[in-house]
C-alpha cells in the first residue's frame, strides 16, 4: 500500500522574522516545496506587526495548502520583555494554521538540532548545510527559512501515529479528550 504524501509546514517564530518551510513527506522520503520568511516592519506598532505576521502566514497556508504544521518551541530569553514579545509572535504562529484547521505540533530547539544535525548544540551554519543535504533542491536564502525547514524535517521524523490521530480529529472537527 502506497503512503499518501503529507505536506508539512515548519515554522520558526520571531517578531522580526518568522521563517517558514514547506516539505512533502512520502514515507521516509522528503521533498522540498518552498521556504521563506515573513518580515513585518520593525518600526510598526506591536499589534500591527502581529497582524502582518498572521496575514503573511495565512497567505503561505492558502498558497501551499499544508496538511500539518510544526512550530519550534521558544527558549526563555534573559530579557523578560523580549521573551514576552516573542511569545506573542509564537502565539500568532501557532494560531494561524490552527484557524485553517491544520494540526500543529511543537518541537524543542534541542530536538530539532539533534534530528537534523545529530547534535543539540549545532550552529546555524550546520543546520543550513544539513538542510541542503537532506533537501538537495532547496533554495534557502536565510537562517530563518533553514530553521523552519529543520522543524518540518523534525516533524516528518517524529510525527508517528499520534500525529495521524490528531490530524484525523482536526479534519473531523472532533475535540480530543485524551481518553481511549
Amino acid at each position: 500500500m502506497a503512503t499518501a504524501p503529507i505536506r508539512i509546514l515548519g515554522l520558526d517564530p520571531g517578531l522580526r522574522r518568522t521563517g517558514w518551510g514547506l516539505i512533502e513527506a512520502i514515507g521516509s522520503r522528503l521533498g522540498f516545496i518552498a521556504c521563506g520568511a515573513v518580515l513585518p516592519p520593525e518600526d510598526a506598532p506591536l499589534a500591527t506587526r502581529l497582524a502582518l505576521l498572521h496575514e503573511g502566514l495565512a497567505q503561505v497556508i492558502s498558497r501551499y495548502a499544508p496538511d500539518e504544521a510544526a512550530v519550534e518551541e521558544t527558549f526563555v530569553n534573559v530579557n523578560p520583555a523580549s521573551t514576552l514579545k516573542l511569545g506573542q509572535a509564537r502565539g500568532v504562529v501557532m494560531l494561524t494554521p490552527a484557524l485553517a484547521g491544520i494540526p500543529v505540533a511543537e518541537y524543542a530547539a534541542l530536538l530539532v538540532k539533534k534530528t537534523v544535525v545529530g547534535s543539540g548544540r549545532a550552529e546555524k551554519a550546520q543546520i543550513r548545510m544539513m538542510i541542503k543535504v537532506l533537501l538537495p533542491t532547496s533554495k534557502v536564502e536565510s537562517d530563518d527559512a533553514a530553521d523552519a525547514l529543520a522543524v518540518a524535517v523534525t516533524h516528518a521524523q517524529h510525527r508517528g501515529p499520534a500525529a495521524l490521530r490528531a490530524a484525523a480529529l482536526a479534519r473531523s472537527g472532533t475535540v480530543a479528550t485524551g481518553r481511549a
